[in-house]
């Protein structure tokens, strides 16, 4: 058990070195984090589902998506990248109802797809994408880090026990507590709080979050497996790592699409308008 702590633990500090290092270089670093995120979720995705064996030719075109999406994040065609994701989706969705093939297809690039875009597009090229970025992973670390604390200390009810029997209910409450105050913390060394909005949307990413361990644990319970992959020493898999940033990022992604289009549709940055900046 040392052994095996002490990679943890050394895993654990080379990806958040990584991981803040492309954060704060931004631009092409971070495009090419993104990226790379993005296409090894759905290789864990389809390994999972086991997609290559079920339908070859499908899987063959969900990476061709994946490649085609992350062209256009790294070329900075961020607002070409949602219909071009839109567009394989739906393919793929005419390709499973033709073929009578699985959903797990058009499922996986959805999920990948949305993970390196919706990470693109909150960092962009600017301060308040740093901020954004660094306040999206202060709500999703906070959350995660404290939902196991303490949960591990109060127990109680389950909260989703069929799907992940380790959950509690006072866990999820502690670590909502946790990232909201985290995300705030974040907001003020950078900007004065003037109102609730930013503590209201660290709670909605931080439910995200959860969200989206939970729906990992359910696709990982579904076909009878541990951890995604074992790509991390001492941490499983990518998706694994990253399952409540994934949704966190694009619960972050739709409200601020929604900010967007409600205001006629401007083309802003998307780490201003999330911080409501």
């Amino acid at each position: 058990m040392q052994t095996e702590l002490k990679l943890r633990i050394a895993s654990g500090v080379v990806l958040a070195a990584v991981a803040l290092g492309a954060t704060w270089a931004g631009g092409l670093a971070f495009q090419l984090l993104s990226v790379a995120i993005g296409l090894l979720v759905y290789y864990e995705w389809s390994t999972i589902t086991r997609l290559g064996e079920s339908d070859f030719q499908g899987n063959a075109f969900g990476w061709l998506s994946q490649v085609v999406i992350a062209i256009l994040v790294l070329f900075d065609y961020i607002h070409l990248s949602l219909p071009a994701l839109a567009a394989c989706s739906a393919l793929a969705g005419l390709w499973v109802l033709v073929r009578k093939t699985t959903w797990w297809l058009p499922g996986g690039i959805v999920y990948a797809g949305l993970t390196a875009v919706s990470l693109a597009a909150i960092r962009g090229a600017d301060y308040l994408g740093l901020v954004a970025m660094l306040f999206v992973f202060a709500v999703v670390w906070g959350t995660d880090i404290f939902a196991y604390f303490t949960g591990r200390a109060i127990g109680g009810p389950k909260l989703a026990p069929a799907i992940s029997p380790g959950k509690t209910w006072s866990g999820a409450l502690g670590g909502t507590i946790c990232g909201i105050l985290a995300g705030v913390a974040v907001f003020m060394v950078h900007f004065s709080l003037e109102d609730l909005r930013i503590p209201i949307i660290a709670l909605v990413l931080s439910v995200a979050s959860q969200i989206g361990d939970l729906f990992e644990s359910f696709i990982k319970r579904r076909f009878g497996v541990k951890d995604s992959s074992q790509l991390i020493p001492g941490h499983g898999g990518v998706m694994d790592r990253v399952d409540g940033l994934i949704f966190a990022c694009v619960a972050a992604l739709v409200l601020v699409l929604a900010q967007i289009l409600s205001a006629g549709g401007r083309a802003v940055a998307f780490g201003s308008v999330l911080l409501g900046l």
